[in-house]
């Protein structure tokens, strides 16, 4: 009998899960970091985002981390116009 993963019902349900493949992980991060919306992520750069998440987590972040990160960013700089090409993860390795 296989072992049940986990969800992150929180996580899920947070704004952040609106950025387009935004993983679960990242979005539980960023709550842990003491963000609840996508807006407060204007004007961060994702690597002073990434220490913070460091300090507040008790879980290595992935490598996927800081390119979700990125998309995020962008995402909630460009809410009202972004660039479909841009709005995957691949776009921000």
């Amino acid at each position: 009998m296989q072992k049940k993963k986990k969800v992150d019902l929180v996580a899920l349900q947070s704004p952040f899960m609106r950025i387009p493949q935004m993983p679960v992980a990242v979005a539980r991060y960023l709550l842990d970091a003491g963000y609840t919306d996508i807006f407060q992520l204007q004007g961060r750069s994702a690597e002073s985002l990434l220490e913070e998440i460091r300090k507040s987590s008790d879980l290595l972040p992935g490598a996927d981390t800081l390119p979700a990160l990125r998309l995020a960013i962008y995402f909630s700089e460009n809410a009202g116009n972004p660039d479909r090409s841009r709005l995957n993860l691949h776009a921000w390795q």
